[in-house]
């Protein structure tokens, strides 16, 4: 029997997560979290008036991020979640509620990024936000055994590297 696989995909804005996750958690038969659908609407209201969250604006986001992956391990059920997880501190949270999460670590150059970001509709983080995201951003480190992956490959071979990467704990 494959063990519950909780997974986070994680980066700046702009890099994919949702794209990836919702393709990842498809075919992994695992349910998908977008982790920003649970921001409360301070935050939303923040990053929209172009104001960066703070590490207490993140607290209590993060928090439920945390139980969200507690309650998949407790259930068996196995879910992937996309979140920027920005710094270290904030993936080891999201690790004392999965000591088995696996990370997907999206990244790009910063002008692919801010090209996404101008190409979405309706979306509430701004452009503008993208050098303060990329300034707290602290790359996964070798202990995390984070998949790094490009994004300027892609969606299928990104989805196809992660699932070979994973592989090894859903057999």
């Amino acid at each position: 029997m494959a063990e519950t696989l909780n997974v986070v995909v994680m980066g700046v804005s702009g890099c994919g997560k949702s794209t990836l996750g919702a393709l990842l958690a498809c075919r992994l038969k695992l349910p998908f979290l977008e982790g920003d659908t649970l921001h409360p609407p301070e935050n939303v209201a923040r990053m929209a008036a172009g104001v960066a969250l703070t590490d207490a604006d993140r607290a209590g986001w993060l928090a439920l991020l945390a139980a969200r992956l507690a309650h998949a391990r407790a259930q068996g059920s196995g879910l992937v979640l996309s979140c920027s997880a920005l710094k270290r501190a904030y993936r080891d949270l999201l690790r004392q509620a999965d000591p088995q999460l696996r990370l997907v670590y999206l990244y790009g150059p910063q002008a692919l990024l801010a090209g996404r970001m101008a190409q979405r509709q309706g979306h509430y983080m701004p452009a503008s936000l993208l050098g303060s995201q990329l300034a707290t951003l602290e790359p996964p480190q070798p202990d995390e055994q984070a998949l790094a992956l490009d994004i300027g490959h892609p969606p299928a071979e990104l989805v196809a590297r992660a699932c070979a990467h994973l592989a090894p704990r859903t057999a």
